[in-house]
């Protein structure tokens, strides 16, 4: 508060802070926005009621008032933040087909992060901290189930196993998020560029796969118990500085393998 002297030069009087006057609803959603730009900047453990009231101008009863406390509020701001995020990334989800649709959800999660970055540092730090039930860990749940049976569906029209259908979605929902995460801070490049990259590897991937897939890799092709070395062996050796890691995790001497 800032002082002001008095009219006769004594001491200086306090310089009163003029209070916005607010509906409910306004000063509600005033805290709320103030509330989560804190948590977002410094987490919920080291942000308190006291600094939240300041930043509103406001006593600290009214933050009780309305929110009961720190964690009423934090719990607000969560399931704000969770409610649109889903909303962005269940319309894209339902409202596409195919290729449009793997674009569209990796956009709508990148726009997400670029216009409300402070809600996304929230969910992906500590919203578990008061709401376990609804943090970005179980949106992802959410997404991946959504996902799963997209897959399942397309994988049993092409032949392959719609069993698999739920690891493909963890695999392709775990890709996109990551990367979000990356993209919070780095910006660059354009979300565009960024969505398109995610949708060539990942509908290649998908376009491609194959309907079984035989291992090239097998116990039978390892080192043998009799000291000869396998084909396996010899795509390896001479590759790191003379050792050969197949042949060192077999007990044996990394001696030159045979041609292959």
């Amino acid at each position: 508060m800032a002082a002001v002297s008095g009219s006769g030069g004594g001491d200086p009087v306090p310089e009163r802070v003029t209070r916005i006057r607010m509906t409910g609803t306004q000063r509600r959603q005033q805290l709320i926005e103030i509330g989560r730009a804190l948590f977002a900047e410094r987490g919920y453990e080291a942000t308190s009621i006291e600094e939240i009231a300041q930043r509103a101008n406001v006593s600290k009863p009214v933050v009780y008032e309305h929110f009961g406390g720190k964690e009423g509020l934090y719990a607000v701001v969560v399931d704000r933040e969770m409610s649109r995020l889903l909303e962005m990334i269940t319309s894209s989800l339902s409202q596409n087909r195919s290729r449009v649709r793997v674009e569209r959800v990796a956009l709508a999660l990148l726009t997400y992060v670029e216009e409300h970055t402070d809600g996304f540092r929230i969910l992906v730090r500590d919203s578990s901290v008061v709401a376990p039930s609804g943090t970005y860990s179980s949106l992802l749940n959410d997404a991946i189930s959504q996902v799963g049976y997209l897959l399942a569906g397309d994988f049993s029209r092409r032949g392959f196993d719609p069993g698999l259908a739920t690891m493909y979605a963890q695999a392709l929902v775990g890709m996109v998020s990551t990367t979000a995460t990356w993209w919070l801070d780095e910006r660059t490049p354009s979300k565009e560029v960024v969505a398109a990259h995610l949708v060539n590897l990942c509908w290649n991937g998908l376009t491609n796969l194959e309907a079984t897939h035989n291992w090239r890799v097998n116990q039978a092709r390892l080192p043998r118990r009799d000291g000869s070395r396998s084909k396996l062996c010899s795509l390896y050796h001479d590759r790191l500085m003379g050792k050969c890691l197949i042949c060192l995790q077999g007990g044996l001497n990394a001696e030159p393998c045979l041609p292959f």
